[in-house]
């Protein structure tokens, strides 16, 4: 169910990201959104290795890695919640990249917390002003010892 991304086009994954986006920051007006799409399709996509979850042919979540490190997209479709679609895809990339780090809105608690239970912790927060709202920078280490 999981394989890297290969498709020429990018519009699959541009349309579960906007999906997803949006259903995971209502708190950030949707049309900034709208607003980030060229410069995910032109910028972010481009430059990352990305693996997706399929089923009968339909795409129901992705994973980008960027500069052998940073997480700049785990996203699931709002419909495909809470079956482990997530989880799978991290793991994934966990197999892959021994030390891996993200950029999650603190008022997004459910990815916070998600990241917290899948072995990632907060190293330090962030202000984004384009969106004016704050967020956290979280790592995972593979040689981590885990806490008690």
């Amino acid at each position: 169910m999981i394989g890297k991304w290969t498709a020429k086009s990018l519009d699959p994954l541009l349309t579960l990201w906007l999906e997803s986006t949006t259903f995971a920051h209502p708190f950030i007006d949707e049309q900034y959104w709208h607003d980030s799409l060229a410069l995910v399709r032109d910028v972010y996509l481009p430059a990352a290795d990305t693996w997706v979850w399929e089923e009968d042919d339909a795409l129901l979540g992705f994973i980008s890695v960027m500069d052998n490190q940073f997480i700049g997209a785990l996203f699931v479709a709002p419909q495909a919640l809470h079956r482990g679609i997530g989880s799978e895809l991290l793991n994934h990339v966990k197999q892959r990249y021994p030390d891996l780090s993200l950029e999650v809105y603190q008022k997004n608690d459910r990815a916070v917390n998600f990241y917290h239970a899948l072995g990632f912790r907060i190293e330090d927060g962030a202000w984004q002003e384009d969106t004016k709202h704050p967020t956290w920078i979280m790592r995972w280490q593979a040689d981590q010892t885990p806490l008690a």
